[in-house]
């Protein structure tokens, strides 16, 4: 098997333009998550974070972009441009029962994880989990 250089070009729309989905893998699929991008077809990575995945998500965004140039395939328009985005922070703030909090607290300290981490996988999985289940 030959191994073909690619030049890595610009892309006409940036990574942030494209929607990207991050969840959360099983174990039987070696755990941590996947980083896939809906508007590009088999355009995925993986990380054993959130913050991992979506670092190799990049890598494997410009290497897409970059491959499709070279077989001169068109790149798709992201589905959702700027202006339709919903305005988010990336940070929300909630109240917890006490309860609830030590249990979350536990478990993260238990998974040698932030709190943070912890939440934003559940969020994740639990987001996943609907939508395959189509909800």
């Amino acid at each position: 098997m030959s191994i073909k250089k690619v030049k890595e070009i610009k892309p006409p729309h940036t990574f942030e333009e494209y929607m990207h989905e991050i969840a959360p893998l099983s174990a039987e699929d070696g755990g941590g998550f996947i980083i896939t991008f809906p508007d590009l077809p088999g355009c995925m990575s993986d990380g054993d974070t959130i913050e991992e995945a979506l670092s190799n998500g990049r890598d494997a965004f410009s290497a897409w972009v970059s491959a499709a140039v070279d077989a001169k395939r068109p790149i798709p328009v992201p589905a959702a441009r700027p202006a339709e985005l919903v305005e988010a922070s990336g940070r929300f703030v909630t109240r917890l029962p006490k309860s609830l909090h030590a249990r979350l607290s536990a478990r993260a300290k238990q998974e040698g994880v932030s709190l943070n981490t912890l939440a934003i996988a559940f969020i994740a999985e639990g987001l996943g989990h609907r939508e395959a289940c189509g909800h």
